[in-house]
């Protein structure tokens, strides 16, 4: 079968081929349909993020999947279903993360990611996978599945924010999303459409005429460019906002989220960034949180439970949403087209 992957040494994607998999005992063979392309699989080419699988001289990329069940062996699944792998697999002995069902909150070295660190991913013709890693979803989803992992992440992360807020009663009102990628246009739509913010903003580092500034405006929210405007200088932060969802990997975002909170506010960092130093007023830092109750975390990957909420999500969004911000379906013939990266390249699949 055909696979795509990246191989040591080399910093760009190659058509390779590998045997179609045998699925061991629990485990289902999986035909392929769709895997989606993001900035994790950009930072894994480049060599900046992830790591190869022990002994291999190649790692097959792609961890946003959905196929079809071809052979379910003695899983729960049927000839037909369709299915979304989650991402994270224990690093050969089970532990207590996997066995609560919580992967995603395991420490480095507890786990592998597929298509990331230490295993293949689904960028091949046929994968295989624990049955009680496939998610079964409607077969009206097939088409837009690969984007029901990335939700996912965005589903931990409003779930962590409400959670932090759970000794009182918190009543959002208004949200930022910092980054205008696709996950951020995402998060966007959600915190319109399936949360219950009024007033939403979304920041980037775009000019007019922009596909994904046209896309903020017409779900509603206001586009803000941070090169004019940093996070806590827009004129809605200085009221502060309730909610503000960071996916750039920029440092100074992560403070300036702190002054653009409102009292009782609660920032949710996911962008990974790159060392960076810089001064700050560590004293007034602690005195926004300490005297303003605000919080700010971190969240990174997902379980199971949200990869169920994802689900419904991916069915309550605007169906032209998902014309805009897929840009681009493509077949293997067609591979440096699904990686290029531009300003009207938003999100990109490849298609088996």
């Amino acid at each position: 079968m055909q696979a795509i992957a990246v191989r040591r040494g080399e910093d760009q994607p190659t058509i390779i081929e590998k045997p179609r998999p045998d699925p061991d005992e629990g485990e289902a063979l999986v035909r392929t349909l769709r895997v989606g392309i993001d900035g994790t699989d950009h930072e894994v080419i480049s060599g900046s993020h992830g790591g190869y699988p022990q002994g291999a001289d190649h790692l097959v990329l792609g961890h946003e999947a959905v196929g079809v069940v071809e052979e379910p062996g003695d899983t729960d699944h049927d000839v037909g279903d369709i299915v979304v792998p989650t991402v994270r697999r224990p690093p050969g002995e089970s532990n207590e993360y996997f066995e609560r069902g919580q992967p995603d909150m395991a420490p480095d070295g507890e786990y592998f990611e597929c298509g990331i660190i230490g295993t293949h991913g689904f960028m091949s013709e046929y994968f295989t996978a624990p049955g009680k890693y496939l998610i079964e979803i409607p077969e009206s989803l097939a088409e837009l599945g690969f984007l029901i992992e990335p939700i996912s992440i965005s589903e931990k992360a409003f779930e962590h924010a409400y959670a932090s807020r759970s000794a009182f009663e918190w009543d959002p009102e208004s949200a930022m999303v910092l980054g205008n990628g696709s996950l951020g246009l995402l998060t966007l739509a959600m915190a319109i459409h399936t949360e219950p913010f009024d007033r939403t903003y979304c920041l980037g580092r775009r000019d007019r005429p922009d596909p994904t500034i046209d896309i903020i405006e017409t779900l509603g929210a206001t586009y803000v460019d941070s090169r004019e405007t940093p996070v806590d200088e827009v004129p809605a932060a200085h009221e502060g906002m309730d909610f503000i969802y960071e996916a750039t990997g920029y440092p100074p975002h992560a403070f300036q989220t702190i002054d653009a909170l409102a009292p009782n506010g609660v920032g949710a960092l996911l962008g990974v960034p790159d060392p960076w130093e810089f001064e700050i007023d560590g004293g007034a830092l602690h005195e926004e949180f300490v005297l303003h109750n605000k919080a700010l975390i971190g969240s990174v990957n997902s379980n199971i439970d949200h990869f169920d909420a994802a689900i419904d999500t991916l069915e309550a969004l605007p169906d032209w949403l998902f014309e805009d911000i897929v840009t681009g379906v493509y077949g293997l013939s067609e591979l440096d087209r699904a990686f290029e990266d531009g300003d009207d390249v938003i999100k990109t699949a490849i298609e088996f």
